[in-house]
This record gives C-alpha cells, structure tokens and sequence, in this order.
C-alpha cells in the first residue's frame, strides 16, 4: 500500500502532445521529447505517480506495460482538459472495502464533507487583505451554516440544501473582482468557469488516481449518488479541495494570469486556446503541488477511518490555509 514517504518522492507529469511534445520509455526513465525532438524531460519511472498527456499522442505497448509494473498512472485528456481513458496502475480485488462500501448507508460521512468544505470556502473568503463589508457578511453566514453543521443531519437533501446556500453566498464574493454571472459548471458559459473547470479537474484525475490506489469502487459514493460512468466517490471526496482552486484561480486573475482575451468562442463555450494550456497548467499546478501531501493524508485517513468504521472528525479535515 502506498504511503505518505513513498508518495512525497513521487512527480505528477504533464504531456502536452498538442505543443508537439513526445513521450517515450528508455532504460526504466520516462522521457519527454520536444516538437524539435530534444529531451525536455527524463525521470526514473519509480518516481512517477501520474502522467496527464493533453491532446492527441501515441502510446506504445511498451510504455502501458511500463505503467503496469512501476505502478504509474497514464491520463489522457482531449485540448479541453476532459479525461477519456485511463491507463495504468489500479489495485483489484479489494473486495473487503468493496464490501464496505455497499454497506454503507449513512449521511455521517457525506456531512462531513460539507462541513469540510463550507469550512474551506469560509478561510479562503477570510484569507483576503481588505475584506469588505459584504466578504465580512458572507463569512457570518458561512459560520451560521457551519454551526447548523455541527448537529447531526438526518438527509441529504438537507445536506445539499445548506451546500447551495453557503455556495451563492461564497461565490458571490470569491469573485467579487469580476463580472460573475454564477457558478456554472462544464457548460463553459465565461472564462472564469472555465478555468474552475480546468482546476477541479486536476484535482479531480489526481483524487481519482489516489482512490484507485487504495481499490476503491470509485463509481460509489457516500453523497453524490450512482449515476451512469460517474465516478461518484471521487465527486464526494474533492468537494472540500475546490476552494483551493478557486482562490488560484481569483489571484491569477488579480494578476492577469487568467484573462478572457486568453479563450475563444466554440459552439457558444469558452475553450482555453491550445497556446496558453502549458501556462494555465502550471498556475493551477503550482496550488495543487503544494498541498499534494495534504490531499493524500486526507485520502489515506478516509480509507483507514473508513475500513476501521470509524468516525470522521476534525482532525481528518482537508486544510490549506
């Protein structure tokens, strides 16, 4: 089983194929070959976790088998960040978590997770320099939400009532420096949903690699519920990392990282033009990798507190302020 010291030596790589670049296998290195041919990059295999290629490549069966025996993870991705197909290590056969899994049938899990992440929308509004009167009221109501939290919640419907609320509450001051119509998810409707989408899903590719490293029937959670090739699991456990994306993405804005002129218009959505993938990449990154150990700690408490059937409290938060 995969743990904290063997995950902090690991890298996560980023192909992007539609810049040209290359991905071969030579000598147990994965190396990364630019459009001229030149070695962009080369590591040792043992210290790869995951590799996103972006855009159209082509992938030798000697790199799967590669995959299968370091134990790394290939995902690939279309120019619009979407995930079609992965391809590598997965653990089989856990069919004692499974077990628990479908036995599960209680909101104690699933509450915790709101919790967790209306906590986080609450500290990345109070991370802000000058806080106005509306963030300072957005913050009240946050801290209402999370003392009704604090007692037990019978149904989700309840859960995923006080989710919405907190969620026009946070957002409405999130992007406060920006025209913001509201959060919109995949339909693409501004640049600045967009780019959300483009960070939760690293987060997500990274979360769902992480719980197939512990064998978990990812198709079943414990709040979203089963729905036809959607990942369920993996939708419940990076509700509480998305504030960690959206306070990237509201700095990168503050600093002209992130701006319209940077998509084009395509069947009525904002799609990032190919050119300005790699610097978008490497914002989003950089948030993510830097609370890298903090994700997998919280993923690896979930499964032990899970498989021991134990209580989630607190202490088994995700947290990056």
């Amino acid at each position: 089983m995969l743990e904290r010291t063997d995950f902090e030596k690991k890298q996560i790589l980023f192909l992007f194929a539609s810049q040209g670049d290359k991905l071969s296998f030579k000598n147990d290195n994965l190396v990364i070959h630019n459009r001229e041919g030149k070695t962009k990059y080369q590591i040792t295999c043992y210290r790869v976790f995951i590799v996103f290629v972006i855009g159209d490549t082509t992938i030798t069966t000697g790199l799967i088998r590669s995959a299968k025996k370091f134990g790394f993870v290939i995902c690939l991705m279309n120019q619009n960040f979407k995930l079609y197909s992965i391809i590598g290590n997965r653990m089989e056969g856990n069919t004692l978590l499974h077990k628990k899994q479908y036995a599960y049938a209680e909101v104690e899990i699933a509450q915790f997770l709101v919790q967790n992440k209306i906590y986080n929308q609450r500290q990345a509004l109070n991370s802000f320099r000058k806080k106005s009167i509306a963030n300072k009221e957005a913050i009240r109501k946050l801290d209402e939400y999370l003392q009704v939290l604090s007692e037990p919640i019978k149904e989700t419907t309840s859960l995923l009532g006080l989710e919405g609320s907190a969620a026009r509450v946070y957002f409405s001051q999130m992007f406060d420096n920006v025209d913001w119509k509201g959060r919109k998810p995949r339909i693409k409707s501004d640049y600045v949903n967009a780019t959300l989408d483009i960070g939760y899903n690293l987060i997500f590719q990274l979360v769902d690699s992480l719980l197939q490293v512990y064998g978990f029937d990812v198709y079943y959670g414990v709040y979203h519920k089963e729905f036809y090739q959607r990942k369920s699991l993996v939708c419940d456990l990076i509700e509480p990392m998305r504030p960690l994306i959206d306070l990237e993405v509201r700095k990168a804005i503050n600093l002209g990282q992130c701006k319209k002129e940077d998509y084009q218009m395509i069947q009525g959505q904002y799609c990032l033009h190919y050119k300005k993938s790699a610097a978008y990449v490497e914002f989003l990154l950089e948030a993510l990798l830097k609370y890298r150990n903090e994700i997998f700690v919280f993923i690896q408490n979930y499964y032990r507190t899970f498989m021991k059937g134990r209580k989630l409290d607190t202490q088994h938060m995700f947290e990056f302020l």
